[in-house]
């Protein structure tokens, strides 16, 4: 959804305030696509700074379906979005200093909702997905989920990082 910034950018600097509907039905990053379970709307408030500086504010709550780091299970991972961004649109991205968020998402006089959303997504991206803290993984030979049962395969293979610690006990062993 595009908001117009007309009314913030012109004489009589209007704030914007909007309840926004999420449109996406799923996230797209990369080569992956991870489903929206459930989402609430996007309230945005847009407000005049100063020259062409806006403060732009926003909140929702997404919930996504992304495989666990360990086993690959899909496990629903809440997302919160409560964001306040400062951006002048007279600087170019790449040369914005430190105070001053990016604009990718502000073309002219227009806002992108969806793309604002879809960086505030990136930047509260959970760092680890567990489906449960004692989840163990996948088998790495034959890809067995370990939280369903044991595998089968007989796992002898050793790191090869590993290998001269290995030495060094076999060469000092005693008989």
């Amino acid at each position: 959804m595009l908001l117009n910034l007309s009314e913030v950018l012109g004489e009589q600097h209007k704030t914007i305030e909007k309840e926004i509907p999420v449109e996406m039905d799923s996230f797209q990053y990369e080569a992956f696509s991870y489903p929206v379970l459930s989402k609430e709307p996007l309230s945005l408030k847009i407000e005049h700074v100063k020259g062409r500086e806006l403060l732009i504010t926003g909140k929702s709550r997404l919930s996504l379906e992304i495989p666990c780091d360990r086993c690959l299970e899909p496990v629903e991972t809440e997302v919160v979005l409560d964001f306040s961004k400062t951006v002048d649109l007279d600087v170019p991205d790449g040369e914005q200093p430190e105070e001053l968020d990016e604009t990718n998402y502000i073309d002219g006089y227009e806002l992108d909702a969806e793309q604002l959303l879809r960086n505030e997504v990136l930047i509260g991206w959970p760092t680890k997905i567990l489906c449960s803290n004692d989840c163990k993984g996948i088998c790495n030979v034959y890809g067995q989920n370990l939280n369903q049962g044991v595998c089968s395969c007989e796992d002898t293979s050793l790191d090869p990082r590993m290998s001269v610690i290995r030495d060094v006990f076999k060469n000092f062993k005693e008989v």
